[in-house]
């Protein structure tokens, strides 16, 4: 709506402008969409503004009205109306506006625009040769080289792109592409401050639009590098299991504060002195400690991998240093909203509910410990049931998070709040003939010794895929009027699903399902 008003707007100022009896309604379209690109230009910035969206979350108001876990996808949805903005504005300048004033009438372009190129009437070329139209492409095609790195392909270096163009794909190309937006800011402003249309300050706007949004960036990113410099932190623990997964216990800082569900920042200098990637934590807020489980998806953690495994055989002085920043919030954290809470995990994708069950747990023992004698039950703020499904292809996955399902069977043995199921897809589902020897021998030692067999922890592991179906109508049975938080983290397949699902039986139940998803 503020960008149709905006091209409104503007579209009838240069309506009735002089400049209309020579380009027409190409310039009263161009500058339309000029003045959307300003405004999204500067809005932009905002949803990557994390330590600001943090801080506002901790706002009730604010977080029930704003739909701050959807940033990046708001942050996408602008870049895609800058590409609207910039094929209006480029695209009905360079193929209709220009033209015209090379090629008006002589008479006619003296009584309108003349001023504005010293009253010589210019050639096309001349035209593409001001500052204004240079610096206009040059900030085009470095929007091109941005966006196109941007897209999914690009970013994950899809196989299904030919081997010469993956060469300069990926995450770090992705990363680097990004900022070339420092470049594509100074040439706006440049660009705005040489309008041959017009000599007027107060017309020339760009500025204003984007001074606080760049200045809100700008201070963010000088909080990182000076928190930065005093955030190396101390390894105390490196684990690699299989799957390439590398663990990380780090000593937290006297400063550091977080909440279940929050993710911070990882910088390693020896791969790379600009590049901070973010990992879900997967310590509690209680813990004096803080953990991250790294799986080896892209170029920059295979090498932070590779470095630690080298460290591994050299000993534990040669660990590679490590900064962080944070914490910042994630959708997980919303979970206090809900008293019922389910959390599906696809492999890697169940570090953001580990902390959450470490939080659950923790606050268990307390209210177990504090309010015995008082008779009080439920902790404040904590979810009344939490269902945990985590599902994974490789059974050595399981050994990434032994030690939390161990401590988080024992602390709800008394009440029964935590309820985590493992599916191990790469095994046929029970009652398969094909499964039947291993299902059985899985079920006598459970019965002998308390331990599953394949996760070798309390937790029993279900074979095959999960029937969402089946799981979803038994909730909506269990809890019939609750309302229900259902926090994914995985591949966006599986989202699809699930959000229909919870639309599903959010219509056609008195239970409401409320969708919250995070990709890795």
């Amino acid at each position: 709506m503020i960008c149709f008003t905006l091209f409104t707007w503007k579209f009838v100022q240069y309506s009735h402008r002089s400049a209309f009896q020579v380009m027409g309604y190409c310039l009263s379209t161009a500058k339309g969409a000029a003045e959307t690109l300003k405004f999204n230009m500067a809005l932009i910035l905002l949803p990557v503004c994390r330590n600001t969206i943090t801080w506002l979350r901790k706002n009730p108001g604010f977080n029930s009205v704003i739909p701050f876990n959807d940033n990046i996808n708001f942050h996408k949805l602008i870049a895609g109306g800058i590409v609207i903005g910039v094929i209006l504005h480029g695209g009905t300048h360079m193929a209709c506006d220009f033209p015209r004033i090379s090629g008006s009438d002589h008479s006619v372009f003296r009584q309108t625009i003349a001023a504005g190129f010293g009253y010589q009437q210019p050639s096309y070329f001349q035209i593409l040769a001001t500052t204004e139209v240079a610096t206009g492409i040059a900030m085009v095609i470095l929007m091109m080289i941005a966006f196109t790195l941007a897209t999914r392909w690009p970013r994950r270096r899809s196989r299904s792109l030919p081997r010469s163009v993956r060469k300069v794909t990926g995450y770090n190309m992705f990363w680097y592409s990004h900022h070339l937006f420092v470049l594509v800011y100074a040439l706006l402003i440049v660009h705005s401050m040489f309008l041959f249309l017009t000599d007027n300050l107060f017309e020339k706007t760009t500025w204003m639009y984007i001074a606080i949004p760049v200045l809100l960036y700008a201070g963010e990113r000088m909080i990182r590098a000076i928190r930065s410099g005093f955030s190396e932190v101390k390894i105390l623990k490196v684990s690699l299991y299989s799957g390439k997964v590398l663990y990380l216990k780090l000593r937290k800082p006297q400063y550091f504060r977080h909440k279940s569900g929050m993710y911070i920042f990882i910088q390693c200098p020896q791969i790379s002195p600009f590049e901070w990637h973010p990992f879900s934590l997967t310590s509690g807020p209680e813990d004096d400690y803080l953990s991250v489980h790294i799986r080896t998806l892209g170029d920059w953690s295979y090498q932070l991998y590779s470095l630690f495994q080298e460290a591994k055989l050299t000993g534990p002085k040669q660990n590679p240093k490590i900064y962080i920043d944070g914490p910042y919030g994630a959708s997980s954290q919303d979970h206090i909203k809900y008293d019922i809470v389910v959390m599906v995990g696809l492999g890697i994708g169940i570090t953001p509910f580990i902390s959450i069950l470490k939080d659950i747990v923790t606050r268990l023992k307390n209210s177990t410990t504090d309010h015995a004698a008082c008779g009080e039950g439920r902790p404040e703020k904590t979810p009344l049931k939490a269902y945990l499904y985590w599902v994974t292809r490789e059974q050595s996955s399981f050994n990434w998070f032994m030690d939390v399902m161990k401590e988080i069977a024992e602390a709800n043995q008394k009440q029964s709040v935590v309820e985590i199921f493992n599916f191990l897809t790469s095994v046929y589902q029970e009652g398969d003939a094909r499964s039947a020897l291993i299902t059985i021998i899985q079920s006598l030692y459970q019965a002998k010794h308390g331990i599953d067999i394949i996760s070798r922890t309390p937790v029993h592991t279900q074979f095959g895929r999960p029937n969402w179906l089946n799981i979803f109508s038994k909730l909506a049975r269990r809890h019939r009027g609750a309302r229900i938080g259902v926090f994914y983290c995985g591949p966006k397949a599986l989202a699809r699903e699930l959000e229909k699902l919870c639309t599903k039986f959010s219509t056609e139940t008195n239970t409401r399902f409320v969708f919250h998803k995070e990709y890795y």
